[in-house]
């Protein structure tokens, strides 16, 4: 007897047949755990960055835990909607639910439902301010974002970089106002994203083409998209400059926010002499350098204080 289709196999494994160890990491796929890292990153300097003080260690947890359910919730939800596009893309394919390792009802009660915790804690932990920016946070990347924007509009990942870089404003509402700190975090991590986003989107060009995506590289070519990618990097050099600058840092930041700024704008450069797939993904891993970097630093100094 021949086996039954793969399709029926995953299906019976979602239900009931797998193991609790992969369907527990089957659910943390749904998070994108390494972005989520990097958005944990920028809450707790948000906090004191601007000449505050650290806030009580239970306010604190419950702001960080807070916006990374509230952004692990946001991908499960943007990965049930997408998981027929994701399904046509070799980057995603391999995911969750196109691999039908999960039901599409699974990962969008996971999503609700991580994405409420989420924003209790944050209304408990941080206030009402907090939770509310952070819901928007969470409507303007589902709604504005998914569901209406990268479908249509090759700029699209520039208006969701709006929700990619609240979390600091998140940390900044707890005390009801918005200051330097969150408003500095939000620019670099917002600058930050379009650059790292085309650069995936020049290597991985058909795959988005097939999953439907207007990407800005396909749209407008590939040379006019990277001379965007290099504005859009020496903006965000010079902004990564400011606290140093100004003094809210000191020398090893002010070293480290060079050199990254440095990096980032030569791998643009490279890319945009070369051309070639090798190039892209340079620019990709770099990318992830620069902002963990900066924003690690960061942390480790206001720590330190």
């Amino acid at each position: 007897m021949s086996p039954p289709p793969t399709e029926v196999v995953a299906r019976e494994r979602a239900r009931s047949g797998a193991a609790p160890l992969a369907r527990l990491a089957d659910y943390v796929a749904l998070t994108r755990p390494r972005i989520l890292s990097l958005v944990a990153l920028t809450v707790p300097p948000a906090f004191v960055l601007g000449g505050g003080e650290w806030p009580a260690p239970a306010v604190l947890v419950a702001v960080i835990l807070g916006v990374t359910l509230l952004g692990a919730g946001s991908s499960a939800i943007n990965a049930w909607w997408e998981r027929d596009r994701d399904a046509r893309m070799l980057r995603t394919a391999d995911r969750p639910l196109p691999q039908r390792r999960l039901e599409p009802s699974q990962a969008l009660g996971f999503g609700i439902a991580t994405s409420a915790a989420g924003a209790t804690l944050l209304a408990v932990g941080g206030g009402a301010l907090a939770a509310l920016v952070g819901l928007a946070t969470l409507a303007h990347y589902l709604v504005v974002y998914t569901v209406w924007l990268k479908p249509r509009s090759s700029w699209s990942t520039v208006v969701g970089a709006i929700a990619g870089a609240a979390p600091p404003l998140v940390a900044d509402a707890v005390d009801g106002s918005f200051g330097f700190a969150g408003l500095w975090i939000f620019a670099v991590v917002f600058l930050w994203q379009p650059p790292h986003v085309w650069a995936i989107a020049l290597y991985r060009d058909s795959e988005y083409a097939a999953a439907g995506f207007p990407m800005l590289p396909r749209v407008i070519g590939e040379r006019r998209a990277r001379r965007w990618m290099l504005g859009f990097a020496l903006v965000l050099w010079a902004v990564m400059l400011v606290p140093w600058i100004v003094g809210l840092l000191g020398i090893v930041y002010g070293v480290t926010a060079s050199l990254a700024g440095f990096a980032f704008v030569a791998r643009i450069v490279e890319s945009m002499r070369l051309g070639t797939e090798a190039a892209d993904r340079a620019v990709f891993r770099t990318s992830l350098v620069v902002l963990a970097s900066v924003l690690g630093v960061a942390l480790v100094e206001c720590a330190l204080r």
